[in-house]
């Protein structure tokens, strides 16, 4: 072994003997300890909203085809279409149930949402929905020409809304807006596009505002003291 070393070092070659690159100075490897990682199933909490069944009314015709729902009832139709962690499951009752297909997080997070967008669309179809909208200020108006909103709202001029298919406003006392119909999602993105004219400020409450809508006011900057 001695004698092996020392052709090594004469030579130059210490790749065959020490576990290092030619012509390098040896340093002893170090003993690799390996680590095992334990690997933990996670078991995702089955949703309350989206374990809940959904009615179908008698007035309302729901049509499954693969991944799609269609439901249409006396206000109009509406469909989705499901992505492929849920599904949707009848009864001959007529009960919907939006179940699972994996058990992931978002699984998970898409069982309750899809569940929420179903129930909208059959009391949508069946009942509809509306939203209610507030005009506080002075000078503050609103009404409705044929398919136009119009609304006054202390610009130099009126603004002007084309009020889309599918959806109802109706103006009550010039301050008092009612946005109606069976898409819950377009009735909710027209009645935050006619707030966004005006949204109501913290100090006096100004604007245009939900009928609902909770308003924290703001105390005004007080005048010098003399």
């Amino acid at each position: 072994m001695a004698s092996s070393v020392t052709a090594s070092l004469q030579t130059g070659n210490l790749r065959s003997v020490f576990l290092g690159k030619r012509n390098a100075v040896y340093v002893p490897s170090a003993p690799v300890t390996r680590v095992r990682l334990m690997r933990k199933t996670i078991q995702c909490k089955e949703s309350r909203i989206g374990k809940q069944p959904i009615e179908v009314p008698s007035n309302v015709t729901v049509t499954l085809e693969g991944q799609g729902l269609q439901a249409q009832g006396p206000l109009g139709q509406l469909a989705i279409t499901y992505p492929r962690e849920v599904k949707v499951e009848r009864e001959d009752s007529g009960i919907l149930w939006v179940k699972r297909t994996i058990e992931t997080k978002r699984a998970n997070q898409m069982h309750g949402l899809f569940r929420t967008l179903t129930n909208n669309m059959v009391v949508g179809v069946s009942k509809g929905f509306d939203k209610k909208l507030l005009l506080v200020g002075v000078g503050y108006r609103a009404m409705v020409e044929g398919k136009v909103l119009v609304l006054n709202l202390g610009f130099s001029h009126p603004v002007k809304m084309e009020i889309p298919e599918g959806i109802q406003v109706k103006v009550e006392e010039s301050t008092r807006i009612t946005v109606s119909g069976y898409d819950k999602a377009a009735i909710g993105q027209f009645a935050a596009s006619v707030r966004k004219w005006r949204p109501p400020e913290p100090y006096k409450g100004k604007g245009v505002r939900y009928d609902d809508e909770i308003i924290r006011r703001k105390e005004g900057k007080a005048g010098k003291k003399k």
